[in-house]
């Protein structure tokens, strides 16, 4: 197809398809989706700072500022297998736009709820909306890169995230102090949306996911290679659009993400409560101290991506590489708990620091699932996985406040952060297979590459 006013053309070629752009335009659209990245965790995080004013005014104990926290992630743990079937099947560009309307207005929203119960309901609209960002992203990295290309913008559309919770450490507070918690939310829902703009301005009208196309090309394939492909091996392809649940790689990339993403979110919504409760800062303070752990994570992600993207082009193993890339990032995780213990802030928050070096992993987290997942099931892949990662959200805010509240302290919630991510390593090493590079190739694709089951 080709698109009207711009050379959008779509076509496949051996290295994958992609948009037929300039080089200007493709990087363009990844930073839109890198602000995109940035206005959503901007969002999630302002409720994390104000948390302490929230709870006064509301009258909240931990258990209910964990339920508070979490309830983010019920509605977008479960719009992850809906919204990635969405992904593949129906108009990024206004798929996009629309889930983008619906969580700045329900950000915006909390600003004037009055109840813990309204203010719960805008959280969970908020979670409704957001749960296009990784599906979303990374269907579009698939559609502009190929595999080997694909670290640096995987992990540059999710450094947003980090640069969100950077930015928010500092303007979330002064907002706080100057206005209140109430008009801090809505400055930062309704503001947003001025992305609109500029996304409609530079995104294809009519990019769809390209199963039709490829369904065509996997039927043309099965009937030229008839006679060498047997009906076992065609197995995997004969219900497109439904994962086999039993996919080792699939359920390998699944308890991993779940493991990355509890030590993330424990980061996410407790660190700034931690700084103000356990550490004694005030709420500037604390937004300011939680900036650079975050920053960190965040620049980890692209340069974690770009290392192994020139190690694999210069002829390193690719599974090799970039499960070892992740294996590195992990461990340093294990920071987190000494940081738990330090007897002073400045050498709490450097430990974490380390720890946040966790982020080198991200974007070739990504780029696995990228080549293990059919390409025409990206979307729905990345649903599965991000599923499995917000039920880690769930727990971790849960979790954390019932063990704050038995034992008193956060370090037992920290140390359970660090051992759950490194237990995440023996679902990359032991289930996730070999990764192949099959884009591009529908023979290969269809002999099962990059998409084994269990035997």
């Amino acid at each position: 197809m080709t698109e009207s006013g711009g050379n959008f053309a779509m076509r496949e070629r051996v290295d994958g398809p992609h948009f037929s752009v300039t080089e200007a335009r493709r990087w363009g659209i990844i930073g839109l989706l890198f602000a995109a990245s940035l206005i959503n965790y901007l969002d999630r995080f302002t409720l994390s700072i104000s948390l302490p004013l929230i709870s006064r005014d509301l009258h909240l104990g931990p258990e209910a500022k964990g339920v508070l926290l979490s309830a983010f992630f019920w509605s977008y743990a479960l719009m992850q297998v809906p919204i990635g079937w969405a992904v593949d099947n129906l108009n990024l560009r206004w798929l996009y736009a629309g889930a983008f309307a619906l969580w700045s207005f329900a950000q915006g929203a909390a600003g004037v709820a009055k109840t813990f119960a309204i203010l719960l309901t805008t959280r969970i609209f908020l979670g409704v909306g957001e749960s296009i960002y990784l599906p979303g992203g990374t269907k579009i990295v698939t559609l502009l890169f190929p595999p080997d290309k694909s670290g640096l913008p995987s992990g540059l559309f999710d450094f947003g995230t980090r640069c969100g919770m950077a930015l928010g450490g500092v303007v979330i507070p002064l907002l706080i102090i100057h206005f209140g918690w109430r008009l801090t939310f809505i400055v930062v829902g309704f503001v947003a949306f001025v992305w609109l703009g500029p996304w409609l301005l530079a995104f294809p009208s009519s990019v769809r996911a390209e199963r039709r196309r490829n369904r065509a090309a996997v039927s043309a394939a099965r009937h030229a290679n008839a006679g060498s492909i047997s009906a076992v091996e065609l197995q995997p392809q004969l219900q497109p659009g439904h994962p086999r649940l039993l996919n080792r790689d699939l359920l390998g990339i699944c308890l991993g993400f779940f493991c990355f993403d509890y030590y993330w979110y424990l980061l996410v919504t407790w660190l700034p409560d931690y700084l103000v409760t356990e550490r004694h800062l005030t709420v500037l303070k604390a937004g300011l101290y939680s900036v650079a752990p975050f920053l960190i994570f965040g620049i980890s992600e692209p340069l974690g991506g770009w290392l192994a993207d020139r190690l694999v082009r210069r002829g390193w193993n690719e599974t090799l590489t970039r499960k070892g890339m992740i294996t590195f990032a992990f461990i340093t995780g294990l920071l987190l708990i000494p940081a738990a213990h330090a007897s002073s802030v400045s050498a709490a928050v450097t430990l974490i620091l380390g720890g946040s070096l966790v982020g080198l992993s991200t974007g070739n987290l990504i780029v696995i699932l990228q080549c293990c997942a059919p390409r025409d099931q990206v979307g729905l892949w990345t649903g599965f996985e991000n599923l499995f990662g917000n039920i880690a959200g769930i727990l971790a805010p849960l979790v954390t406040g019932i063990l704050i509240q038995l034992t008193g302290s956060y370090s037992p919630g920290f140390e359970l952060a660090a051992f759950v991510l490194l237990a995440g390593l023996a679902s990359y090493w032991l289930l996730v297979g070999k990764l192949e590079r099959s884009w591009g190739n529908a023979t290969e694709k269809e002999k099962g590459i990059g998409s084994k089951a269990w035997p």
